[in-house]
């Protein structure tokens, strides 16, 4: 048998459905679907859809049909909302010949839906984000009149922030749900759940909350970390000081070290940005990163931690709130730049 790759993302499987439990909490009268789109933001969506069906999740998006198709036998396909649309008429006979839904966001795409005689379907609403949806005007048009429409969507542009686009949106939401007079209503991503009741509509759609992003503040201390990226030491070396450790010698041992070579770098989404900054945890203890992140290989400081030796595991100082402030990087490129080197 092939062997395991000394890389695991390790998924905390009571932890992500306590998350979607609190948000379903927090959605009050609606129902809390979960966006596992990109690979479950890169923690498998195939191992999430089945874990979140099992916890009552009744509702699952996704961007692209291709993402669709992993989720056959998983969840139920009239469950599962296609976000981005047909991109052709060959898709979108896929889609319909497949029972799933998709969020239509032009005339276009309700041409390509109604030449297939497609069924239920979802639409999108622009309300101010400016990518893609119906704007107001075009709800009208004669083409969507009989559309069998599910869900009417819009997406929020700052959610996460006290901004007065906020309620604006929420207001436009609001009367392209009452022009179309059909379908249930879904506005609010993780962030929006915290906005209040009148942005959760019948179905709410969180993301980075489900896998441990803390996206505003309303939502510390709600949430718990979902994703554990985790690296075996390949080599344990003796560096004297004042040697120079990777590439460029950015870093130069203030004295004698003991160090660790670990089998991570930014071809596998632990990004050159953690260079000096990150750590890895091992019993308790913080294993500071030396110098350049390289490809494959990170060099962690094992000078505190004489029991560790070549083969075994450490793992990645990856809190995403705290995480995102110390690398710069946001919450979702955190979990969606993950490789696929790691097994899950």
């Amino acid at each position: 048998m092939l062997p395991e790759p000394p890389l695991r993302l390790t998924l905390d499987e009571t932890a992500l459905i306590h998350n979607w439990h609190r948000l379903n909490e927090l959605s009050g009268a609606a129902r809390a679907g979960a966006a596992v789109k990109a690979n479950a933001y890169g923690l498998g969506a195939v191992r999430v859809a089945r874990l979140l069906r099992d916890a009552g999740c009744r509702d699952f998006f996704v961007a692209y049909a291709s993402e669709a198709a992993e989720l056959v036998g998983i969840v139920d396909p009239a469950q599962v909302s296609i976000l981005h649309g047909p991109q052709s008429a060959d898709e979108a006979a896929w889609v319909a010949a497949n029972g799933f839904r998709p969020v239509l966001n032009s005339i276009a795409q309700v041409q390509l839906w109604r030449a297939t005689n497609g069924g239920a379907c979802d639409l999108m609403v622009d309300t101010g984000i400016n990518r893609i949806g119906f704007s107001q005007e075009q709800l009208s048009d004669p083409l969507l009149a009989d559309l069998d429409v599910t869900t009417v969507l819009s997406h929020l542009a700052s959610a996460e922030e006290d901004s007065p686009l906020n309620a604006l949106q929420q207001q436009r939401w609001s009367a392209a749900c009452a022009a179309l007079g059909r379908g249930e209503r879904s506005l609010a991503n993780s962030a929006g759940i915290m906005l209040g009741a009148d942005f959760h509509g019948d179905v709410t759609r969180p993301g980075i909350a489900l896998y441990g992003g803390v996206p505003c503040a309303a939502l510390e201390g709600e949430i718990r970390q979902v994703a554990f990226p985790e690296a075996v030491i390949m080599q344990v070396r003796q560096v004297q000081a004042g040697q120079g450790i990777g590439y460029n010698s950015t870093f130069v041992a203030p004295r004698d070290m003991r160090v660790g070579v670990v089998a991570l770098g930014y071809a596998d989404g632990y990004l050159r940005c953690w260079s000096g900054k990150g750590a890895m945890l091992a019993g308790g203890k913080r294993l500071d990163v030396l110098g350049r992140v390289s490809m494959d290989m990170t060099v962690i400081d094992l000078s505190q931690t004489p029991e560790l030796s070549e083969g075994d595991w450490v793992t990645a100082d990856y809190f995403l709130p705290t995480a995102a402030a110390l690398s710069g990087l946001s919450q979702y490129e955190l979990l969606t730049a993950l490789g696929r080197r790691f097994s899950r």
